[in-house]
């Protein structure tokens, strides 16, 4: 299946996300593979807990856009109390049923309209090519309603694709420039680090890695 394809039917309906279920509700069938699917966590972000000085457990996590459940296990697994959150309720299904014995709270949401009892509750928050993957009429929205979700004290990282401010891209997904990865900045949130970096054995596989920090 096509997620190019998939994704402009889609944006044709005025509709920035429901090709997400269409696509896990394929893959379910067989009939698809989810791209961003793999067997283990993100490295960049298994990487920076590994580093992270303030990664206790008893913490309250969040995973943006959880898809299948490999980083939202990982967090749980380092005794983070973990919420992991996707628009699609396949996907939410799916990884219910992979990781059955699981500690992460799998419910479906919408980045676009995330519960307001949400605000400002975690203490980390991950979005992990999430952002990417919407489409530039809903960023300005999709990356507020993420910075929000941070609690006083709290931190989010953010792990995207680079894209250079003049490079066009037929998404998805849609790469970010420095100025959309500043962007999740403000409100007392502001930047701790902003990097380009590739994981261990990976030297082409570039991508940011920015932290900000709620005051």
């Amino acid at each position: 299946m096509d997620t190019k394809r998939l994704a402009a039917a889609s944006l044709a309906q005025d509709d920035p996300t429901g090709w997400f279920e269409q696509l896990y509700v394929a893959a379910a069938d067989g009939a698809a593979i989810v791209p961003w699917d793999a067997a283990d966590p993100n490295a960049l972000l298994v990487d920076w807990l590994e580093r992270h000085e303030r990664a206790d457990g008893g913490m309250r996590a969040l995973v943006v856009g959880c898809g299948l459940g490999r980083d939202a296990e990982h967090l749980a697994g380092l005794g983070f109390r973990t919420t992991a959150f996707d628009i699609s309720a396949t996907a939410i299904k799916t990884a219910r049923e992979r990781f059955p014995a699981s500690q992460v709270e799998y419910t479906v949401a919408d980045l676009l309209a995330p519960p307001a009892a949400w605000t400002g509750a975690f203490d980390l928050v991950v979005e992990s090519i999430t952002v990417q993957s919407m489409p530039p009429s809903v960023r300005a929205t999709a990356t507020a309603n993420v910075a929000a979700l941070v609690a006083p004290g709290g931190d989010l990282l953010v792990i995207a694709g680079i894209r250079a401010d003049d490079e066009e891209v037929d998404g998805p997904p849609w790469p970010l420039t420095r100025a959309e990865i500043d962007a999740f900045a403000g409100d007392d949130l502001h930047s701790v680090k902003v990097e380009q970096v590739a994981p261990a054995g990976r030297p082409d596989f570039i991508r940011w890695r920015a932290v900000f920090r709620r005051d």
